[in-house]
Parts: C-alpha cells; sequence; structure tokens
C-alpha cells in the first residue's frame, strides 16, 4: 500500500475528513516519531526514508537535498504558499506540487484585522493596565478615513480589502498584476510607484510570497517614504521585510507600531531582537490557521493526493504543471 505523510502538527495523529479522504482511496497514512521537529531538515529527510511517495507538508524545508533523499511523487501544501518547497527540483525529480487556493483568505483576513484593531487600540496593553489596576485610558488612532495600503491583490488581499472596506478605511493597492478595470471593481485605487504609495497610505498590509524580487522589499529606505504614525502588517512571508531595519525604525519612533505573523526564521529564535523592539505584536504564522481553514485546507489537500493516485489531475491546485508529461505515482 502506498504511504502518506502527515505532518501538520494539528493533522497528526488526529482523526478528521482528510483522513478518511486518503484511506478511502487506498492510501496509508503515517505521521512522524512522537516528539520529532520535523521543521529540521535531517528529521524531516529521514521521516521522508524509505516507500513514502506522498506527503501531506506543512512548512517543512523541503529543499533539495531533502527531495532529493525521497521518493515522494506529490506534496500537497496545506496552504497557498510553497516557498519551503524548492520547485525546481521537485519539477526535475517529477514531484507534482499541489496548494489549496479558497480555504484560508477569510482566515489571514480576520487576524490581518484583528492585528490592526489591537495595534491601534492596545488591546492588550489595556488588558494588562486593569490587571495590574491602571486607569489609564491613552486614547489611540481612529481608523475610519484612514487608507490602507495592500501589497498585493490576490485572494488574500482582495478579501481584506473588503474587511477594512467594511470598517470606512479607504484601501489603496500596489500589485504590477492588478488592472484599472480590477481595481475599479474592486473600489480600489491603484498605485503605479511604489515609493508614492508608502507615502500616502496610514497602513501597510503585505499578502505576497517572498521571491527573489520581494525579498526585503520592505528596507530601510521603504520605512523612512512611511509616515511616522503609519503602522506595517505582514502575513504574507518572512523575508518580505527586513527586520533589522524595522527593529531600527520601532526604536527610533518611524512607526507607529507593526505586526508581524511570520519570519525570516521560524520559530522566531529566542535571541530575535524582534522581542526587544517597542510597539510590535507578534504571532506565530497563523494568519491562515483556525478551525474552519484547517478542516477545507487539509481535505482539499488530501484530495489532491487520492485524485493523483487515482490518475486524476486536480489542475486547479497544481503549482508545476509542466511535471505532468513525465509524472507517475511510482
Amino acid at each position: 500500500m502506498s504511504k502518506v505523510l502527515v505532518t501538520p502538527h494539528m493533522l497528526v495523529r488526529q482523526p478528521g475528513p482528510y483522513l478518511d479522504i486518503l484511506e478511502n482511496a487506498g492510501l496509508e497514512v503515517v505521521y512522524p516519531n512522537e516528539g520529532a521537529d520535523t521543521l529540521e531538515e535531517d528529521v524531516i529527510m529521514d521521516a521522508l526514508s524509505g516507500d513514502i511517495h506522498a506527503m501531506l507538508a506543512g512548512t517543512e524545508p523541503l529543499n533539495q537535498r531533502v527531495l532529493s533523499n525521497s521518493n515522494l511523487k506529490v506534496v500537497a501544501r496545506q496552504g497557498v504558499g510553497f516557498d519551503s518547497v524548492d520547485l525546481e527540483t521537485a519539477t526535475q525529480r517529477g514531484i507534482a506540487v499541489t496548494i489549496t487556493p479558497g480555504t484560508l483568505e477569510d482566515s489571514v483576513a480576520e487576524l490581518t484585522l484583528g492585528m490592526l484593531l489591537a495595534l491601534t487600540r492596545d488591546i492588550l496593553g489595556h488588558d494588562r493596565e486593569v490587571r495590574e489596576g491602571n486607569w489609564l485610558r491613552k486614547a489611540g488612532p481612529r481608523l475610519a478615513g484612514k487608507i490602507f495600503g495592500i501589497v498585493g491583490l490576490g485572494r488574500i488581499g482582495r478579501t481584506v480589502a473588503r474587511r477594512v472596506q467594511a470598517i470606512e478605511m479607504k484601501v489603496i493597492a500596489f500589485d504590477p498584476n492588478l488592472t484599472t478595470e480590477q481595481a475599479k471593481e474592486l473600489n480600489v485605487e491603484k498605485m503605479e510607484h511604489f515609493d508614492d504609495f508608502l507615502r500616502k497610505l496610514d497602513v501597510l498590509s503585505l499578502h505576497i510570497p517572498c521571491t527573489n524580487q520581494t525579498r526585503n522589499l520592505v528596507d530601510e529606505h521603504a520605512l523612512k517614504q512611511m509616515k511616522k504614525e503609519s503602522i506595517l502588517l505582514n502575513l504574507g512571508r518572512g523575508g518580505i521585510v527586513d527586520e533589522t531595519a524595522l527593529c531600527e525604525a520601532l526604536h527610533a519612533g518611524d512607526l507607529f507600531a507593526a505586526g508581524l505573523d511570520v519570519f525570516e526564521q521560524e520559530p522566531l529564535p529566542l535571541s530575535s531582537p524582534l522581542l526587544q523592539a517597542p510597539h510590535l505584536l507578534l504571532s506565530s504564522h497563523m494568519g491562515g490557521i483556525d478551525a474552519e481553514s484547517t478542516r477545507l485546507a487539509s481535505c482539499l489537500a488530501a484530495q489532491c493526493i487520492a485524485d493523483l493516485f487515482q490518475g486524476k489531475w486536480p489542475d486547479h491546485c497544481l503549482v508545476n504543471p509542466e511535471v505532468k508529461p513525465r509524472w507517475e505515482w511510482a
């Protein structure tokens, strides 16, 4: 029986419809060893050894070394990002890579709005004050009427736009792929120049992958273009923001605040300077994770594996269609 390794921690050894989909397709589901840290390269490589032909994956480092020492034919990512997968190596080795579009946009948008409200209304700070017997009641900024700038108007960015428009914020966007007609339909102002975009916004929200083109997009220069009262939110990918430059900007008071759900290195090391930066809210890459998105994404990832095992192509989820002509299960 062909085996599928399931690694997302919220699924490991847990019953659920994803498990039914895989087992009903005739696949054997296996999990990493108890206590195994599959974010470690050697650990995930060991877990993939042998006759593992498919993987329902989280953010494990599926780099050239790991993939080249596996017998994988399918990597089904639970999520829409695939930067943890060496796509070139996967394609060269005939490994189909899939993602789960349409399953987590609402979750990311809700956390984006939640972080924004937590920062502007200092929800955590006021909670601590009350518990400590303080009653300072310091006022924060109002969001209605402010300008919310989004980098990346894909599925997630558009869902975020609708949320912030509901609280009467004006949305501007920087996305070279966004057409004028699309911007009009979304009631969004399309900005052509990144520096002009940065100077105009009150909130900068990032919803793009980290690529060679977007790495350190928000660097020292970009941060200096933003208003001192502005807020930075990154729920895209670590690496888009220069973390050193952000720390310096926060210590210097060049931003009102920032919220990060993603980091250059995950889990974030306890030695990271980010932990000492003021006016910074941190989250553990939870943007796409709520109960509903976990169920939907795990089921779709499992269905992609089952479809491929049964000779059907999940084209709407396939990241590397060029693998199709020479692909076979095993």
